[in-house]
């Protein structure tokens, strides 16, 4: 019977899993590359052989997270055939970033917006609008099965969830209180749920 070997992460991963975490805790503008190489124990010049710039590791930072993302919503689409429950899992997926003590990268990036490159910018904007799109399509299906009511255009609703989910997770983080960005997602989704009728 073979033996399991566990390979160490190469080292532009560890990278980009510590300037992610510093991401989600600091922001982009609360660190450098000496509080990289400091954790890892290397010299700024061997970050700058993986990354050339900041603004390279930040695109890199999007794309992978962006990437991840987009995997969990599709696991949620294979997994969940019905509306309502892919949009409580859709706010479990934020749920899960707070626990870790951590908020949406994207969401961090966004608040320090006029100050990123502007290829992060534009990679910015596009992981919320994928957000929006998929929730749009979410939502318009759940309307049309009967399970989600809502007013207006998906593409407003879904913007709202958004909107809601990133703010409820910003004003919980100061209390470190999981529990109060529950009950704010909780309430987001459940207006989105048609109500039983008489």
């Amino acid at each position: 019977m073979a033996t399991m070997t566990r390979v160490a992460p190469d080292t532009q991963t560890r990278i980009l899993d510590i300037a992610e975490r510093l991401v989600q805790k600091r922001g982009f503008n609360g660190f450098s590359y000496a509080d990289i190489a400091v954790e890892l124990k290397i010299t700024t010049a061997s970050l700058h052989y993986h990354f050339a710039g900041k603004a390279e590791l930040g695109r890199a930072l999007i794309a992978r997270y962006s990437a991840r993302f987009f995997e969990a919503l599709a696991a949620i689409e294979a997994r969940l055939p019905d509306a309502d429950a892919r949009l409580e899992a859709y706010a479990n997926l934020y749920a899960a970033v707070l626990r870790e003590k951590r908020l949406c990268l994207c969401g961090m990036l966004a608040a320090e917006y006029d100050t990123l490159p502007k290829a992060m910018r534009e990679s910015v904007l596009r992981f919320f609008d994928e957000n929006e799109r998929w929730l749009a399509r979410v939502l318009e299906a759940g309307r049309k099965a009967g399970s989600l009511d809502f007013g207006g255009p998906p593409e407003e609703a879904a913007r709202a969830i958004v909107c809601g989910l990133e703010g409820a997770m910003l004003v919980a983080r100061p209390y470190r209180d999981i529990v109060r960005f529950q009950s704010a997602a909780q309430q987001l989704i459940a207006s989105f749920t048609a109500k039983a009728g008489p």
